[in-house]
């Protein structure tokens, strides 16, 4: 699939991070990252066939029901955000996804985001499979990306490290 770069990533968007995004510390607050990487999460789900059209369509979308977020390193008001993204695992209801925030000028990775994605069928509420087509687009994305190493920082446990 086009895009992918030679370390199993690809492009998943832009952001810059908006004054109203930064708290009292002066630096992004923590509940605006998952806003900076639902943006991310959009793009893949349009990338997949299974975006904001596709819910009109087919009644039917994508729920996040599990995340988790590091923040690596702080971004201030401005700063220029570029998002890459890897399926890390599908199966005919969900994928797994892993993001990453760059700082899009100085390129040090400020944030990552671990989702679980699953797709609904809203006039039931009710997970479902994927259509036939979004299938095909998951697992060619999933199987691409299955070919390159092992994804860090997929499945962390938060914890206090005792020695």
């Amino acid at each position: 699939m086009a895009g992918i770069d030679d370390e199993g990533w690809f492009d998943s968007g832009r952001a810059v991070v908006r004054p109203d995004w930064i708290d009292y510390n002066g630096h992004m607050n923590v509940g605006y990252y998952l806003v900076a990487f639902d943006l991310a999460t959009e793009a893949v789900c349009v990338r997949l066939g299974v975006g904001e059209d596709y819910r009109r369509r087919q009644d039917a979308s994508m729920f996040v029901v599990e995340a988790h977020v590091t923040y690596d390193r702080e971004v201030v008001e401005g700063a220029p955000l570029a998002f890459r993204s890897r399926i890390v695992d599908f199966d005919a209801k969900r994928f797994h996804l892993l993001h990453r925030m760059f700082h899009a000028d100085q390129g040090f990775l400020a944030a990552t985001n671990e989702l679980m994605c699953l797709h609904v069928d809203l006039g039931q509420r009710r997970s479902a499979p994927f259509p036939d087509d979004a299938m095909a687009k998951v697992r060619q994305l999933g199987e691409d990306h299955a070919r390159f190493a092992p994804t860090g920082g997929v499945g962390r446990a938060i914890g206090i490290r005792r020695r």
